[in-house]
């Protein structure tokens, strides 16, 4: 009997994805452990592996489409001896998450749709939304093409990479040079007559959860926040011996020394290191530090595994290691879940303080500005110090006042 490949849950907040990349086509033998497509997810970009054996029979979500919900059928497998006509006994629907439009906006899928059968046009109308994947989008506006006047091949008339390229070959679609395409923008909608001519951004998977996830902490965790002024001259000096002495190996940073700071202090008050876990209060016996890392579209917190334990040049190499992997997209589930406190570090943007929004289920995340020369009074005189102030942003219902001063 056929397979049906799923769409993955690649992270625990995943709910829909982005099938961004089949690595494989219908025809195609793989076996156990394959990568057949890439997924993109609220965090990041995945690769998938086939977990049976067979040959593809039928690819249902092309490459780009989006909002798919997690456990949609995405393929189906042939196993040895079926040919395609076996297909044709099993439900092949595909399952996209409900998309709720503005007043006067059509939406761009319907739930527990069925694929479609023919390319729609796309038009580019004040009251109609473009529906294209993103790299559609993206390569429409890095080749200047106008991308509403593009029929989609994808489901229910979707522009993929394949039609935008289709376009680009044939010359058509070619926008004027004093319009200015923007892939993420859609045609602004207000009811404010005073309001400011403005673009709508359309949120990404990643910029929805982040929404969520700290629209819920703000709103249900009990926030409170301490700060201390930190001298930084003596860390300072042993930083730049440190690197003097690497001979290229590594480069230790402020914010690497932090983390190691961080994770023996949390060995040293293990019960700032917790969590509020409903009518319980989980205490790690490990310092997992997670280190906010911008990316394009949002934030990532790939984690450092038991780091007061770890040299500060394993740190280093670490974290540099997996701030790329963030950037890049690459990350796998196990470099950003499971940390038990978190850094935000904004220092390097000459930001002097600020309070972060505490990341749940962790009950503690710290701020950190940048190391700035101030006049301070030392034995009743005054001197110039390079001066760093920390503030530690607390869940109340986890930790108390007196632990984590």
């Amino acid at each position: 009997m056929p397979v049906k490949i799923l769409m993955p849950a690649l992270s625990p907040t995943m709910t829909e994805g982005t099938l961004a990349k089949w690595m494989v086509k219908e025809g195609d033998s793989v076996e156990s452990g394959d990568v057949i497509a890439e997924i993109e997810t609220d965090k990041a970009t995945m690769e998938v592996e086939a977990v049976d054996e067979g040959v593809v029979g039928k690819i249902i979500v092309v490459d780009g489409s989006e909002n798919i919900a997690v456990n949609s059928v995405i393929a189906v497998l042939l196993e040895d001896g079926e040919d395609i006509s076996a297909i044709d006994n099993i439900s092949l629907s595909v399952d996209v998450a409900p998309v709720v439009p503005k007043e006067g906006i059509a939406p761009a899928v319907a739930v527990a749709a069925p694929i479609a059968t023919a390319p729609a046009a796309n038009v580019n109308t004040s009251d109609m939304r473009i529906f294209a994947s993103p790299l559609a989008k993206r390569i429409a506006a890095q080749e200047n093409i106008e991308i509403g006047t593009i029929k989609g091949s994808g489901p229910h008339g979707r522009i993929i990479k394949n039609d935008v390229e289709q376009a680009i070959a044939a010359g058509i679609g070619k926008a004027s040079t004093d319009v200015i395409t923007d892939a993420a923008v859609t045609a602004p909608v207000t009811d404010n007559p005073f309001e400011p001519e403005f673009d709508i951004l359309k949120l990404n998977n990643m910029r929805k959860t982040i929404a969520k996830r700290l629209s819920l902490s703000k709103q249900t965790v009990p926030h409170f926040y301490l700060s201390v002024d930190v001298e930084l001259d003596k860390l300072l000096a042993m930083r730049k011996d440190l690197n003097a002495k690497a001979d290229g190996q590594f480069k230790i940073s402020v914010n690497d020394l932090v983390i190691k700071a961080t994770g023996i202090s949390l060995r040293k008050v293990p019960a700032a290191n917790a969590s509020y876990a409903g009518d319980t209060i989980k205490l790690y016996k490990q310092a997992d530090v997670a280190v906010a890392v911008a990316i394009d579209g949002g934030l990532i917190t790939p984690v450092v595994r038991d780091a007061g334990n770890k040299g500060l040049a394993v740190i280093s190499n670490e974290i540099k290691e997996l701030a790329k992997k963030a950037r890049e997209g690459k990350l796998m589930p196990e470099e950003y879940q499971g940390g038990t406190f978190s850094i935000s570090n904004l220092g390097m943007f000459g930001i002097d303080n600020f309070q972060a929004v505490v990341n749940p289920p962790q009950a503690c995340i710290l701020a950190i500005g940048a190391g700035k020369e101030r006049a301070i009074v030392k034995n009743g005189e005054l001197a110039i110090a390079t001066v760093m102030t920390a503030t530690l942003s607390v869940d109340h219902r986890a930790v108390d006042w007196a632990i984590v001063a």
